[in-house]
């Protein structure tokens, strides 16, 4: 009895063993155990699938007629066109379908634009502070005064209507959120004893950005994109309802919706699944954020993996 006393007391208070996994592979783990970011993966897959193989995929063309306009205008969704005709005989499927490389073209370069110049910017406000900090941030602070959509409109209405009008408009508008979100992790980091005998040893700036600030402040930049990424999508959509992002004959979400808004009584399918797509995209981004900055904050990572939780 003794004897077995001991050991389950030795059990009792021996350490928690130790998670010899690398990083990458524990965030894995609990990202797969979050059934709403399995979700999420599988909508942005089947999205991202359709964006790729869209052409292949589609029975039609983006603008070739599936017949007769007099015969298969505005027809209902049916197993011959699961989605509908639209009012000039267009497959809506297959315009769903090539209308998603549109969108998350723009969304994806628009947010490329932001995350590189938003990303410099808050790493130099943030490790050199003083000045810099304040012109910088101040700046920043002056284009984060304008309502995001607006933004987006006025840059378009000077530069013209167009795709690529378009990402560049979206990027600007999202330049100040990486920018702040940046220096605020800079900030807390730069003064850390790591940082600081390296610098004490003579490492250079860039050394020092390249190789312990920018690394450990890549978590929030990384959340802050795919949040960027669903607004981005949803931004390009408004432009485009409003004419002045992705131009006839091509196709995109926010196009069709527009397209569509004249028959929602007469042709509800028009409309409904674009905007579906929309919104089925956007939530899947969010969800994906969300278990990320989760699962990447050591203190929630400890926490649910002490729950066995999950995300």
């Amino acid at each position: 009895m003794s004897g077995a006393a001991t050991t389950h007391e030795a059990e009792a208070g021996a350490p928690p063993a130790v998670d010899t996994r690398p990083r990458w592979r524990q965030i894995a783990d609990l990202l797969v155990s979050n059934r709403l970011a399995l979700f999420a993966l599988f909508v942005l897959g089947v999205v991202l699938l359709a964006g790729i193989l869209g052409p292949s995929l589609a029975p039609y063309g983006v603008n070739e007629r599936v017949g007769s306009i007099v015969d298969f205008r505005l027809r209902p969704p049916s197993l011959n066109h699961i989605f509908g005709t639209d009012e000039l005989a267009r497959d809506v499927f297959s315009r769903v379908l090539l209308g998603a490389r549109a969108s998350l073209v723009v969304g994806a370069v628009a947010v490329g634009i932001a995350l590189t110049s938003g990303t410099l910017l808050g790493l130099v406000a943030g490790f050199y502070g003083g000045k810099i900090d304040d012109f910088i941030m101040r700046a920043m602070d002056v284009l984060f005064s304008f309502p995001a959509i607006l933004m987006a409109i006025a840059v378009v209405a000077v530069l013209g209507p167009g795709l690529v009008n378009a990402m560049i408009a979206i990027g600007i508008v999202y330049i100040p959120i990486f920018a702040r979100v940046t220096r605020g992790s800079v900030l807390s980091v730069r003064e850390l004893v790591y940082v600081r005998a390296a610098r004490s040893i003579g490492a250079s700036d860039a050394r020092l950005i390249r190789r312990h600030i920018l690394p450990n402040v890549a978590a929030p930049i990384i959340v802050q994109t795919t949040i960027s990424l669903a607004f981005a999508i949803l931004s390009e959509a408004a432009l485009s309802f409003l004419g002045l992002g992705v131009q006839p004959p091509a196709a995109s979400w926010g196009r069709m919706l527009a397209e569509g808004r004249g028959f929602i009584q007469q042709a509800w399918w028009m409309a409904v699944f674009p905007g579906l797509s929309i919104f089925m995209t956007v939530l899947s981004f969010n969800l994906i954020g969300d278990a990320l900055r989760d699962v990447l904050d050591p203190h929630q990572r400890s926490a649910i993996e002490s729950q066995g939780l999950g995300v």
